[in-house]
């Protein structure tokens, strides 16, 4: 043969060959071509990158009280009862009714079928009374949102709740000892979502390091101070969600950092945007800015119980010494208001005739010359180590809190702590001043009233140590009160006479800002903090 005829032969061995693996590869199963599904969509798996400002204290929701927290075990877990996509109005969740009696005092809730945990376990009515006689039976330390909304635990005279019972295997029913106005709401909040019964009765304190809901998303784990990774939950009861096949949460502190990560491309979403960062974001064609509703506080506390901050004298200064609409000029660029009440002027019930503590040096001198301490004292004031929707950098408004401070002959300290540890040692009462806040949980005075100020809760969201018999008969006065007109009275009674003790130093109500890749499609940020990101998607 000659070489002709071995090129000529050659070429047509190749051309069977290619022949033979075109038809193999055209019987391939996924019947994709090129990362491309039949409708011609990208085959990749949608995986969002969510920066924020800091790591998870605990992903059992029921032990959690920090926003880093809910981020996560809003996605892993589901409530009885769901917010607005953007309001606090009641919804269903993993319960499709709920009867309240003419009376208030029993609530009857239908269940959603079908519906089971990650671990493949049944989500039923005994589930739920398992949930609730778990949380009854705890403490502040293990559960502090439960004695918060509920007014204690089960052996508590003061807790609302007398029994939760299973009729059938999707029938709840709740007895109270008193009508609790707020309590649909506070069983629509992120502490109260509905666990496994298997899981945390296995694996007991360390349910927060391997969390078990029935949420669109599946825990896959956690790396301390770095990332959270969750995917998607494929026996989901709604089978068109979650749109996204896995959501990573990076730990990123510094608001800059973050961003930067995002345009970069590292991230696609960032929380905590800095307010004067907005027109970088607006800018680019790449991005986009959301505007979160605002429904939130920023406060300086005083532990009431630490001198010289028992002397109301003394919280009365600071109130004075601080310049509150400098603090806001430099670091909110216009996306927040003075705040002189411990509530948000969108909540019902807020108290508008109050005047609020005007920047006066002066007067604060005078009135620590009145309290013995003419040559003013030293402290020291804590700052928040991770930036906050309430609060876009803790350490920067620190030292101009530090130098008001100076003004009037007080030499205050700044000092921080890693995040779990601040609020931990802040919750123990360890600190004479420090720099938090609130997002508001269930769009209700309440939430904040109750929760932040009660006697009731010392120890567990009452970081100021705050104690007044008056306000705490007025506040459950309102939690028991039918009629929207004599609440909003009561909690009006409640912030004058919380105007004139001065707890705390209230700085700011703030817009929160938050930016994302420009494809990102249905990301609704929600007034709460607690965003839920089952329908986000990338177009």
């Amino acid at each position: 043969m000659n070489k002709k005829k071995l090129w000529l032969l050659a070429v047509l061995v190749m051309l069977v060959f290619s022949t033979i693996l075109a038809a193999c590869s055209s019987d391939s199963s996924d019947g994709n071509k090129d990362g491309e599904d039949k409708d011609g969509e990208s085959s990749e798996p949608k995986i969002l990158v969510f920066g924020r400002g800091g790591d998870s204290v605990s992903l059992d929701p029921a032990r959690a009280t920090d926003g880093e927290s809910f981020k996560v075990t809003q996605n892993l877990f589901e409530t009885l009862l769901n917010f607005g996509e953007q309001d606090t109005t009641i919804n269903e969740g993993l319960a499709t009714k709920w009867e309240p009696s003419e009376d208030g005092l029993t609530y009857t809730f239908t269940l959603r079928e079908g519906v089971k945990f990650h671990d493949g376990t049944d989500f039923n009515a005994e589930a739920v009374v398992k949930n609730f006689e778990r949380w009854s039976g705890g403490t502040e330390d293990q559960f502090p949102y439960y004695a918060s909304m509920f007014g204690g635990f089960k052996d508590d005279e003061s807790h609302v709740i007398k029994s939760v019972t299973a009729e059938g295997d999707y029938t709840v029913i709740f007895e109270l000892k008193r009508p609790q106005s707020p309590f649909l709401k506070n069983i629509a909040m992120s502490p109260f979502a509905i666990a496994s019964p298997k899981a945390f009765e296995e694996s007991g304190d360390k349910f927060g390091d391997n969390p078990v809901g029935t949420g669109p998303f599946t825990f896959v784990d956690w790396k301390k101070n770095d990332s959270i990774t969750i995917d998607k939950n494929a026996e989901y009861w709604d089978q068109e969600l979650p749109k996204l096949d896995k959501v990573i949460f990076r730990a990123i502190p510094d608001n800059s950092a973050r961003l930067n990560a995002l345009s970069t491309g590292e991230i696609d979403l960032a929380d905590g945007v800095n307010p004067t960062d907005s027109k970088t974001v607006t800018d680019n064609a790449d991005l986009q800015l959301y505007e979160r509703p605002s429904m939130n506080v920023g406060y300086l506390g005083l532990t009431n119980t630490r001198p010289p901050f028992d002397d109301v004298k003394v919280r009365q200064a600071v109130n004075h010494a601080i310049d509150k609409q400098s603090i806001i000029d430099a670091f909110f660029n216009g996306g927040a208001e003075i705040a002189k009440n411990p509530m948000p002027p969108s909540i019902s019930g807020y108290n508008d005739d109050i005047a609020g503590y005007e920047y006066d040096p002066e007067k604060a001198k005078a009135l620590l010359k009145e309290a013995g301490l003419e040559d003013g004292f030293e402290m020291e004031l804590w700052a928040m180590p991770v930036p906050r929707p309430y609060m876009p950098d803790g350490t920067k408004v620190a030292e101009v809190i530090q130098k008001n401070l100076a003004d009037i002959g007080i030499k205050a300290k700044i000092v921080s702590y890693e995040w779990a540890t601040y609020l931990e040692k802040t919750k123990n009462g360890e600190a004479d001043a420090f720099m938090l806040g609130w997002t508001g949980d269930n769009g209700d005075a309440d939430n904040f009233l109750y929760t932040l100020l009660d006697k009731d809760n010392i120890g567990s969201n009452n970081y100021a140590y705050y104690s007044n018999d008056e306000v705490h008969d007025i506040l459950i006065d309102a939690q028991s009160e039918v009629d929207e007109d004599k609440r909003n009275e009561l909690y009006a009674q409640a912030q004058e006479i919380i105007f004139e003790e001065a707890p705390w130093v209230p700085l700011a109500h703030s817009t929160p800002l938050l930016a994302g890749k420009a494809n990102l499609v249905d990301f609704t940020p929600h007034p709460t903090g607690s965003d839920r990101l089952n329908k986000v998607d990338f177009k």
